[in-house]
């Protein structure tokens, strides 16, 4: 229960922070709605943050943590810190260098990421300009990303887990600050991005200081340990970040369609983004070091039923998720973002792609349970190779399906690609025997499905009843969206337990343990 300890913890902090980025995303449509200065922003604020989940995020917590816990276990807490202080060193060099190389080179870089931008100078001009201004984030993320993955190691994970309320904060504000001392607000958006990975930054720092966790900036020095851990960083980064590359080629690939395509696919990716940053990332953040630490002490059996309970909790939460937003896609969409330049033909595009992203949101959760079962265990070489082939059905099936159905074409590529990966990952690990459902997970697997069926009826019963509150001025329906809500959750809580897919003592267990 430790470990779902862990995961709420962490939950509740992101739950917090995806209600400040809701706010921030009500502001952006208010302010730049789906159209040309939109697409430009979302692609200036994309590819800062494609290298923070691929490099930051993704390599550095699935090749650092690990490499710590083996190394504070074995040598000392001493040693683990100087091997923090190592790789700090060495990323503060990589990534200073790598971001004046991006400023020199971004008109390539941007021609590489949004193609389709080529066919308005305006576009592109404006792209390179939000972009530059942008891209220091990627700095001091990374630093944050180090930081965080020392304190989960440690088993700390509230101050992490924190730190992107304070980035919704810094672009919340820049909206309401500065939109009328900008060029326009896309540019004030811009300048919010780099104050929040700055404002994470000094966060992350004086927390790790309270804790005596003092890293310091050295010589970089490629010691046996860095050596080792930068040799995984490239396929981990590959691995865990196939989803953000899958949604970079949907970018690349929109750029080509009609404007407002890539705010559609950005909104919608929105709302599918607080499920998974509640419950996918929650549990791939704690699962991480749980496993390691079971692996370091060679309890197979613990690593195996730590496994099972981490896939059967993505499963038990995910589906419901998935099958409410399939429902109300519409509402959600309308109740969040049309007013101001988000009109209701920019609502019905988006509640589109909402509901076929909700397709693949199981598969997205479960990635994020799946993957740490390699990398705990040292392997990088099996996720690259399954990342890869999930990245070329992807875009094989952009390409088929972008002319037909445009934007929605791209959605649903990237669901297949998804649950590719979710297959082949599952496979791997089970013909190695470190994935084998016990009959606690054949137990709950069936009722959990039975009760997201119920549930599904009940909330789709309530919005066909309430239609025309749904349909109503804002403040009505903002509180019908609330009620469905609060149907579906306490429908569904009521159902599991009823069928003992978790029980009351399961339930209150998790707040009683201490991590």
């Amino acid at each position: 229960m430790a470990l779902f300890k862990s995961i709420f913890t962490i939950s509740a902090l992101t739950l917090v922070s995806r209600l400040f980025g809701f706010i921030r995303d009500v502001l952006i449509a208010i302010f730049l709605g789906t159209g040309i200065l939109a697409d430009i922003f979302f692609v200036a604020f994309k590819i800062p943050n494609l290298f923070r989940r691929l490099f930051a995020e993704g390599a550095l917590s699935a090749a650092f943590v690990p490499q710590f816990l083996s190394l504070n276990n074995k040598s000392g807490f001493e040693h683990a810190i100087r091997f923090a202080q190592e790789v700090l060193s060495i990323l503060v060099l990589v990534t200073l260098g790598f971001v004046v190389l991006m400023q020199m080179f971004m008109p390539i870089v941007i021609l590489l990421f949004a193609p389709g931008f080529l066919q308005s100078k305006e576009k592109l001009d404006l792209a390179i300009v939000l972009t530059r201004i942008t891209f220091p984030y990627l700095i001091f993320i990374s630093l944050v990303s180090l930081m965080s993955g020392v304190l989960n190691a440690l088993g700390k994970f509230a101050a992490a887990a924190a730190t992107p309320i304070l980035l919704n904060v810094a672009l919340i504000g820049s909206l309401i600050l500065l939109s009328e001392h900008t060029q326009t607000p896309a540019h004030a958006l811009a300048w919010g991005v780099s104050v929040g990975g700055l404002m994470q930054f000094i966060w992350l720092l004086i927390y790790c200081s309270k804790l005596g966790v003092y890293l310091r900036l050295t010589l970089p020095k490629f010691s046996k340990e860095v050596m080792l851990m930068l040799k995984r960083i490239i396929p981990v980064a590959i691995g865990a970040g196939v989803y953000q590359v899958s949604l970079l080629i949907d970018t690349i690939i929109a750029s080509f369609l009609p404007s407002g395509s890539i705010s559609y696919l950005f909104y919608a990716d929105r709302i599918n983004q607080l499920p998974i940053g509640i419950v996918g990332v929650a549990i791939g953040t704690a699962l991480l070091p749980t496993l390691s630490k079971s692996l370091i002490a060679n309890n197979e059996k613990l690593a195996l039923d730590t496994q099972n309970r981490a896939i059967e909790f993505s499963i038990v939460l995910a589906l419901p998720a998935a099958i409410a937003l399939i429902i109300l896609a519409g509402p959600v969409i309308s109740t969040l973002f049309e007013r101001g330049q988000f009109g209701a033909d920019s609502v019905v595009s988006t509640a589109a792609a909402l509901s076929i992203y909700s397709i693949g949101l199981p598969a997205y959760i479960l990635i994020k349970a799946l993957v740490p079962g390699y990398f705990s265990r040292g392997d990088t070489s099996t996720p690259i190779k399954i990342a890869g082939f999930a990245i070329v059905i992807n875009i094989i099936f952009n390409l088929i399906l972008m002319g037909p159905f445009l934007h929605l074409g791209i959605a649903a590529a990237t669901v297949i690609s998804a649950w590719c990966n979710v297959a082949l990952l599952s496979v791997f690990l089970w013909k190695r025997g470190q994935l084998k459902p016990d009959n606690l997970f054949l137990y709950r697997l069936p009722r959990a499905i039975l009760a997201t069926l119920i549930m599904g009826c009940l909330v789709y019963l309530g919005a066909f009843l309430f239609e025309e509150s749904l349909n109503g001025k804002v403040f009505e329906k903002f509180i019908t969206l609330i009620a469905l809500v609060f149907l579906g959750l306490t429908s569904y809580g009521c159902i599991t337990i009823y069928f003992k897919v978790y029980s009351l003592k399961d339930i209150t267990g998790v707040f009683k343990q201490k991590i």
